[in-house]
């Protein structure tokens, strides 16, 4: 099959990576995992003082830089990584309100460190990826996979239902998900994402604005804002002690796209070891480019790994479309507007659905690859990544500070490489 070569599929079972729904579908199914990323997308660069619109802009480019260099064979998309917030704030001693005055210094950093994943790919490429599973087996990566649903669930549970109301939007919100999952069929089903976001935030919209229980969608942003309009570039500065502070997260990283290719590999049955070394490039050169105009480094999208997994539709066209759909958004204030007035206790709701897949994705490796539990190196491994993970254990090494998926990765590799048997 050619790069943008792909069969259509319109059977309403499982859609391989080189197959394709009608483009109608294909267009909203875009658009879902657009919607899917979108809310990580944004956060990320706000917690560091990044431009939302710039990060949006890049992930889509980011995308589109990964389909081409994977050849197509790999659908993901590429998104803003939580692995450097810590770093970026460290280095740029960020207040965390308003703009990061220090971006350029972080930005070398972002790119050095999108440099050493690329390193990494070329090895990979030619001396094969053996070497890293050596350390990373399924138990490793299933656990890895896990740990990013589970870590991110204190978000949508703690910091996204302020209140009681909230919370029970949030109930509303992934029971409408539920419903749409089990009780329709075809593409609205497909679409569960998506329809249930929509039903949610219509049912929120009848409480708020109509009845006046909580607080209300508020449309003046989307009235206010402009249809089109540049985001704010900023060029970067490389900083050595920045640089050092930046680049480690590039194993992250590698941890994150390995557990992402093996979890599409399980849900699609195809061994996409072979595109590893080109899926590390390209979320190096995308990180680097990302760095070069101002956005956050990115990553493959666990988000996305969860609405496939909810919709078994792999097509790589679908991402190629959400990457030219990232790119318009990234021009346009006023859709930015759109998606950010949908009320945060919905997109809580979402987030708990994604999350949970995510977290099942992961636990989906195990049982794909008849992990052994009984085997007390893999019961010992994963049980205690899933807590390093999920408790968000930390740890700090002078200036730099290892989060919960830092911790939860390199523990579970070395934890295997300390109790795996000869």
């Amino acid at each position: 099959m050619g790069l943008f070569s792909w069969t259509e599929n319109n059977s309403g079972g499982v859609v391989a990576p080189d197959e394709r729904l009608s483009y109608g579908a294909t267009f909203v199914m875009g658009l879902q995992h657009v919607i899917a990323m979108f809310g990580a997308t944004v956060l990320a660069p706000i917690l560091m003082g990044f431009d939302p619109n710039v990060a949006i802009l890049m992930s889509g480019i980011g995308t589109l830089l990964f389909f081409f260099i994977v050849g197509g064979k790999v659908p993901s998309y590429l998104g803003s990584s939580f692995a450097f917030i810590g770093v970026v704030i460290a280095a740029t001693a960020y207040a965390g309100k308003g703009s990061n005055a220090n971006i350029a210094v972080a930005l070398g950093g972002i790119i050095a460190c999108g440099a050493a994943i690329a390193v990494i790919g070329l090895i990979v490429q030619m001396i094969g990826v053996s070497w890293i599973e050596k350390f990373m087996p399924p138990v490793v990566t299933g656990a890895v996979v896990a740990v990013i649903g589970l870590n991110l669930a204190g978000i949508p549970i703690k910091n996204m239902a302020p209140t009681s109301f909230d919370a029970w939007m949030q109930a509303v919100t992934f029971v409408c998900v539920g419903l749409v999952a089990v009780y329709t069929k075809g593409l609205m089903q497909r679409l569960l994402i998506l329809v249930g976001l929509i039903l949610a935030s219509v049912i929120y919209m009848v409480l708020t604005n109509g009845m006046g229980y909580g607080k209300p969608i508020d449309f003046s942003g989307i009235a206010n804002a402009a249809w089109f309009g540049a985001p704010s570039f900023v060029s970067p500065v490389f900083d050595g002690n920045a640089m050092l502070l930046i680049v480690p997260v590039a194993i992250i990283l590698i941890a994150e796209n390995l557990g992402h290719v093996k979890a599409v590999s399980a849900m699609t049955g195809r061994n996409l070891d072979q595109y590893m070394g080109r899926a590390f490039i390209g979320d190096g050169v995308a990180t680097m480019v990302s760095g070069a105009a101002g956005g956050t480094g990115v990553t493959t999208y666990a988000e996305n790994i969860g609405v496939m997994a909810a919709t078994k539709i792999y097509s790589t066209l679908i991402f190629v479309v959400a990457g030219l759909i990232a790119i318009l958004l990234g021009f346009s204030p006023k859709f930015g507007a759109l998606i950010q007035a949908i009320p945060l206790a919905v997109m809580g709701g979402v987030s708990i659905v994604v999350f949970g897949l995510i977290a099942v994705a992961g636990a989906k490796i195990w049982v794909d690859n008849k992990v052994d539990f009984s085997n007390n190196t893999n019961l010992i491994v994963a049980a205690v990544t899933l807590v390093l993970g999920t408790g968000d254990y930390t740890l700090k090494f002078g200036g730099f500070t290892l989060g919960g998926i830092g911790t939860a990765t390199f523990g579970a590799i070395l934890l295997y490489a300390i109790l795996r048997k000869r």
